[in-house]
């Protein structure tokens, strides 16, 4: 058994349901759209990872769970309804099973690149009780999404939109997607995650190969996550990032539970062998390096939360520059303050 995350706080999972509409494809985009673009992460992989992930998954992931709970604890925050809303990848399952009574949702549509991983949302879908919610079901590729413009009130993405080759791109789809006023919600896992096997990886591939090759993902760092909102042309953009440690019995788990996620190495320069040597090594060095007194080994999630808006005039904006009519030096003089030397 995997002991919670250390810095999971308890929270209630609620069970709801909805009833089904159906079960949708998409083509993907032509391959000269998708050979113009720099491809790091091999999507067809991806997409059979997570055929893998949806049969290897446990029924309740402390950690998944808590990071969809963290995300759609936004939608608390919000006044305003989102009948229309689309859920992207990542832990589709997660979010419907917790997203019972928020945010005033009359049709939901859930996308995956992956088939079985829609096929077993939409089973657990059946067994849930009925919120006279619409359901629809669509395997499609975020990096081309089958949505048409304008006609969405929410995007949700919960720890999926960091395996995409163009992360700009897919949030500016998502942006398009959105109605004027519509809102975005992303997590993604942040550059610190996994930073503990990084480094037995690192070690023990010098150690045993003379060198390194990428085992582990890149992932963005918090530094970027704003600018990449505001690029993608989002109005109020809101970053905030949280770090979980989780604690496995051994190497092993850990690795279980990264392929239950979904969450393996997809890169197209991966090393497509591993050599038995050094994988024993690095389970070696990581037990050596951050094993705790009981034998247990830590593994650090670090999330980026992003959340945006799609531009309405009714959102506030900043004054132009050079429009103030107060300056700071009477408000220190208004409430008392004193000139610092």
């Amino acid at each position: 058994m995997r002991a919670s995350p250390i810095k999971l706080c308890p929270r209630h999972l609620l069970r709801g349901g909805q009833w089904t509409r159906g079960l949708y494809s998409t083509e993907s985009a032509n391959d000269d759209v998708q050979s113009s673009k720099v491809k790091i992460f091999d999507r067809h992989l991806k997409s059979k990872q997570r055929d893998r992930a949806a049969w290897l998954m446990q029924p309740k992931d402390s950690l998944v769970d808590s990071v969809a709970e963290n995300l759609l604890d936004r939608l608390e925050d919000c006044k305003r309804t989102f009948p229309t809303t689309l859920c992207v990848g990542g832990s589709l399952e997660a979010i419907r099973r917790l997203l019972w009574g928020r945010g005033g949702i009359e049709k939901l549509i859930m996308m995956d690149t992956s088939n079985d991983m829609v096929k077993v949302c939409k089973n657990a879908e059946m067994g849930m009780a009925n919120e006279n919610i619409e359901t629809s079901f669509i395997v499609g590729d975020e990096e081309f999404l089958p949505i048409k413009e304008g006609s969405i009130d929410l995007v949700i993405s919960s720890l999926g939109l960091h395996w995409t080759n163009d992360l700009l791109g897919a949030m500016i789809q998502s942006r398009l997607a959105l109605k004027p006023d519509g809102l975005f919600l992303a997590a993604i896992l942040g550059g610190e995650t996994l930073r503990e096997l990084r480094i037995a990886c690192t070690v023990a591939q010098i150690e045993r190969e003379g060198g390194i090759s990428p085992r582990l993902s890149p992932l963005a760092q918090v530094r970027d996550a704003g600018n990449l909102l505001t690029r993608a042309g989002f109005t109020l953009p809101g970053v905030d990032v949280d770090e979980y440690t989780v604690r496995y019995k051994n190497p092993l788990e850990l690795i279980e539970h990264l392929r239950a996620m979904g969450e393996t190495n997809a890169l197209i320069q991966r090393s497509k062998i591993l050599n038995r040597e050094t994988a024993l090594a690095t389970a070696a060095v990581y037990e050596s390096m951050f094993a705790a007194e009981d034998g247990t080994i830590p593994a650090t999630f670090q999330v980026i939360y992003m959340t945006g808006w799609r531009e309405h005039p009714s959102q506030q904006k900043a004054k132009k520059r050079g429009s103030a009519t107060v300056s700071f030096t009477d408000i220190q003089k208004q409430f008392g303050g004193s000139d610092q030397s």
